[in-house]
């Protein structure tokens, strides 16, 4: 049974909710500063948007249920909080259990609501509204809910003790493989993709800095708030999310001095974000000393991830797969290494548990594989309706 709602908990759950929701128009922002054209900053700040109204309503009708209710074969949920039935001011005894069900549900709804959001990154300007809506229905019902469910809602990843604390694998995982697929489908030369990049203003250098700092600042309740307690756990999430990307951008800004002789802003506020994505699935189970690790390590990763990118060819506009696949995924698998018991009672390589970097390396390859097969099946889907309607 659960026990009587924490006022205390359930303010700081209602703020970092809050929080989250932020990094959506922040994410809008960052993403807007990016692109060149001003065709393209419309369309990509129409699509980050259009995915809080309906990634809430997919939430509200039947989504949160799919994730969180009555575990069917270790798979998905079933329909028992449909319509949020049941989901009111009690807490929950499963999920939550000092705050109300309701505050859970908000909480959780915002995470939803900006894993779709990152992937436009990827299409740029090569989706049109109708197109991008389907993509977003498809991805938030065929890829998001089963994963979240796996890994967060009683599925089998999560039986198998898999650790993810907010979100390196159900959403920057997810969402940057599905970023993958599309960058590959609409794969570019490689001449194509090694062209020097175009000029920015200062005014869309400066967006991308704002909005770079508003996902940071958002960041803080996506990963303290995982924590769903005002407590040590989320004390340790919240200064691991100062220090992981602080040490990704300063490894992000070294290697750009070390290749050209000078540091760009827009490069070294990507690298914080890529230690912000990288370091989201540990941040409440390693100590400070070991975010200090993850950050510079997945600095590294994600760069060169990058680079990796534009060798191929993949056009993946704005590096969702890089930063935050790679980023997410990396982050996730370093979980395995370096969580200590102390923190949040899970323990990884570095205390002995061989067992928990297997699961975690099992879980990266799952969740991937999956996001990828799915991703492509929703963009072949819509690629034929839309082929077959212009006809």
């Amino acid at each position: 049974m659960p026990g009587p709602v924490n006022t205390g908990n359930t303010a700081f759950l209602l703020i970092s909710a809050a929080l989250v929701f932020l990094m959506t128009p922040g994410l809008a922002l960052f993403y807007a500063g990016l692109v060149v054209k001003g065709k393209d900053v419309r369309e990509i700040t129409l699509q980050v948007l259009l995915s809080v109204s309906v990634v809430a309503i997919i939430w509200a009708l039947f989504g949160f249920s799919l994730v969180f209710g009555n575990d069917v074969a270790g798979v998905i949920g079933d329909l028992s909080l449909g319509g949020l039935n049941a989901v009111g001011r009690q807490p929950s005894p499963s999920f939550a259990p000092t705050v109300p069900f309701l505050a859970y549900f908000s909480y959780e709804v915002m995470f939803a609501i900006i894993t779709p959001a990152l992937i436009t990154g990827a299409f740029a300007d090569r989706l049109d509204f109708g197109r991008y809506l389907l993509f977003l229905i498809g991805f938030s019902i065929f890829i998001y809910l089963p994963v979240a469910h796996w890994v967060w809602g009683g599925g089998f990843l999560e039986r198998l003790g898999v650790l993810d604390f907010a979100g390196g694998i159900v959403v920057h995982g997810t969402a940057g493989t599905a970023a993958l697929t599309a960058a590959i489908l609409a794969r570019k030369s490689r001449a194509q993709a090694q062209e020097r990049p175009p000029s920015r203003s200062t005014e869309s250098v400066i967006a991308v800095a704002l909005g770079a700092s508003l996902l940071w600042f958002g960041w803080f309740g996506f990963n303290a708030g995982s924590a769903f307690a005002a407590d040590g756990v989320a004390a340790t999430a919240f200064a691991n999310t100062l220090i992981a990307p602080s040490l990704a951008l300063i490894t992000w800004a070294v290697i750009d001095w070390s290749k050209r002789h000078e540091v760009d802003l827009v490069s070294m506020m990507t690298g914080a974000v890529a230690g912000l994505a990288t370091i989201t699935p540990a941040a409440g189970y390693v100590a400070p000393w070991g975010a200090a690790i993850i950050g510079a390590v997945g600095g590294i990763v994600t760069y060169l991830a990058v680079q990796f990118r534009k060798a191929r060819g993949w056009d993946d506009a704005l590096d969702v797969w890089g930063v935050h696949g790679v980023g997410g995924l990396s982050g996730a698998i370093l979980v395995g290494f370096l969580a200590v018991a102390a923190v949040n009672q899970a323990s990884g390589l570095v205390e002995g548990n061989a067992r928990q970097l297997a699961v975690q390396a099992a879980a990266v390859a799952i969740a991937a594989a999956y996001s990828f097969v799915v991703a492509l099946a929703i963009l072949a889907i819509i690629g034929r309706a839309w082929r077959a309607r212009q006809r």
